[in-house]
């Protein structure tokens, strides 16, 4: 059978002497995983649109045991990442993120359309990580089917105070009065009212309006603590890519600045 698909190129390796396995990121099959036979021999379009960060159409005949990739186009090369390596790093940390948390074999244009949106915003270069890192990770959360409830208070039901508690493991948010009563034994952060406002726009702001936000140096920390936990909590595992891209990403983030 043969599949025609649109997608994102998010990881490859090589297998045997010619051969590359890559995983894709299509909007109409979820992460696909597919063989390029003969690839280092090919050249032209088909190696270019099957490169990582590669934005490409893909004609994929699926087979007894695999896909093999036929044919590809590329429609938009994210080249220009290999230029930072936070920037690069963290490109790397959304595609694991991604294969991770998107569905195989079904419709995922959720996802694909929050990636692509985020890689050309890093390979842009001057789009702040302390924004993009958390916007998609709570995003990307919230696709899968973890959206926390950032609403209001989960124990009195208030909307805001000045510090308001974010509980990772559990996903929902507690006013300092009603955390320091129930003394909740589960990991906790600390969120100012800029940060919170800004963790309920990563969640619930229209997927067009889903960057559009900028915050203080203090209140990304927060926030990008807030996601990162929540990542770590839900999934309980970690991410190589993330290890990498906190060794890399202090002189990108300046930078950007």
């Amino acid at each position: 059978m043969k599949i025609d698909a649109r997608g994102l190129v998010v990881s490859e390796k090589r297998v045997g002497e010619s051969d590359r396995l890559v995983t894709v990121l299509t909007g109409e099959k979820g992460v696909l995983r597919a063989f390029v036979r003969g690839s280092r021999k090919a050249g032209g379009a088909r190696l270019s649109a099957t490169r990582l960060f590669t934005y490409s159409r893909f004609s994929i005949f699926e087979g007894r045991d695999s896909y093999i990739i036929d044919d590809a186009q590329p429609i938009e090369v994210f080249f220009d990442l290999c230029r930072d390596i936070g920037r690069f790093s963290l490109a790397q940390y959304f595609c694991e993120l991604a294969v991770s948390l998107a569905p195989q074999d079904s419709e995922a244009e959720g996802f694909l359309s929050l990636l692509l949106n985020a890689m050309y915003l890093l390979s842009k270069g001057k789009y702040p990580l302390s924004v993009l890192k958390p916007a998609v990770e709570m995003r990307m959360m919230s696709l899968t089917g973890y959206q926390p409830n950032l609403v209001c208070c989960a124990g009195c039901g208030c909307y805001e105070a000045d510090t308001m508690y974010f509980l990772p493991r559990s996903g929902e948010i507690l006013c300092d009065n009603c955390f320091r009563i129930k003394q909740k034994k589960e990991p906790a952060v600390a969120l100012g009212r800029g940060a919170l406002t800004a963790l309920r726009h990563t969640v619930y702001a229209e997927p067009k309006k889903l960057f559009f936000f900028r915050v203080s140096a203090e209140t990304g920390r927060q926030l990008s603590e807030a996601s990162e936990r929540y990542i770590l909590e839900t999934l309980q595992h970690g991410f190589t890519t993330l290890d990498f891209y906190h060794k890399t990403a202090s002189t990108s983030d300046e930078a950007a600045k």
